[in-house]
């Protein structure tokens, strides 16, 4: 990037008009005409032509993407608008001294705002409910209606205690809900005697026992269907399951069998294994609410990630490490 006074910036998709304007002023930046995700070769010519690819979650940069970007051309940086960066191939960029960057901690209150509405969406049937009340089929108030689960005094059990999982934790706890949690590494003392939070070191054991399950951890290849149809099984009948992180970490062929055959009391799911495709007989399922992955979607969120993008580019361009490298991703 010697050669340029700016830092050429390519953005694949379009970003928040605050967002793109303020990269217009500060870097040499091409911006989106539309907003469809870019094809392969569009995203192999746009990482080419770069010395700074600003993808998002919709642009897989897979190894034969990242291998061809960086062999073809001066791209140093891919600056991901997002906190996941599981559609990057780290491996590759590693091997090509490529650096990623994210946005992690903007997105922790709002996704956790939509956990916990997906937990009182399925717990009380709020969709079902909805449809009814449009439906013209109802017929009035009824001592057995639409019968939920009363959240206060239930187990809710965090797959992944980092930011949103803790900030998850503190939303269930004014609902009455005691918080359970796996991690790889348990949480500190302190944020344990916080939550008043129990710590499981096996999966299986926490799974088993509880009412609600929250899936909070991101999506690597350790933790690809994390929940196998194997620790599926182990969910109790009446429990239910929600998922704001990503679709992968859930076997949901699996999940919708259960779903199907009542083995599973409801799911509330914002993310998709094959996003954004969603499986037909899932979208035929009453228990089940489903959203289009929008846990982070929140104007504030949207500009705070902007701003974190810019910051890595800027820190980046001046010679200093980004403050969002990613060196490793765990849960």
């Amino acid at each position: 990037m010697a050669e340029r006074k700016r830092p050429l910036v390519v953005v694949t998709r379009k970003l928040p008009d605050v967002v793109e304007t303020r990269m217009m002023e500060l870097f040499d930046t091409r911006l989106s005409p539309g907003d469809e995700p870019m094809d392969r070769d569009r995203l192999i010519a746009a990482g080419r032509e770069a010395d700074v690819l600003v993808p998002t979650v919709t642009d897989r940069l897979d190894a034969g993407i990242v291998d061809a970007i960086a062999e073809g051309g001066r791209c140093r940086l891919f600056a991901s608008f997002g906190t996941g960066v599981d559609h990057i191939d780290l491996a590759a960029t590693r091997r090509h001294g490529l650096v990623v960057t994210n946005t992690p901690g903007v997105l922790t209150e709002d996704t956790a705002d939509m956990t916990m509405a997906l937990i009182l969406a399925t717990a009380r049937r709020l969709v079902e409910g909805e449809r009814l009340a449009r439906s013209g089929k109802w017929t009035g108030w009824a001592p057995t209606s639409m019968l939920g689960q009363r959240l206060s005094g239930k187990r809710l059990g965090i797959v992944g205690m980092g930011r949103i999982g803790a900030a998850v934790a503190r939303r269930a706890r004014g609902f009455g809900m005691s918080i359970h949690y796996h991690n790889r590494r348990r949480a500190t003392a302190e944020l344990e005697d916080e939550l008043e939070a129990t710590y499981w070191e096996s999966l299986d054991q926490m799974l088993s026992r509880m009412d609600v399950i929250s899936i909070n951890c991101p999506h690597t290849p350790a933790t690809f269907h994390l929940l196998s149809p194997r620790r599926l099984a182990l969910l109790r009948r009446d429990a239910i399951l929600v998922n704001t992180s990503r679709g992968e970490v859930v076997d949901e062929t699996v999940l919708t069998r259960m779903l199907e055959r009542g083995e599973l009391a409801a799911a509330g799911l914002d993310v998709f294994e094959h996003e954004p495709a969603i499986s037909p007989k899932l979208l035929k399922l009453p228990n089940v609410v489903l959203l289009p992955h929008m846990g982070s979607a929140t104007l504030e969120g949207r500009i705070d990630m902007g701003q974190k993008v810019i910051m890595n580019i800027r820190s980046f361009a001046d010679g200093h490490t980004p403050p969002d490298k990613i060196v490793e991703t765990e849960f």
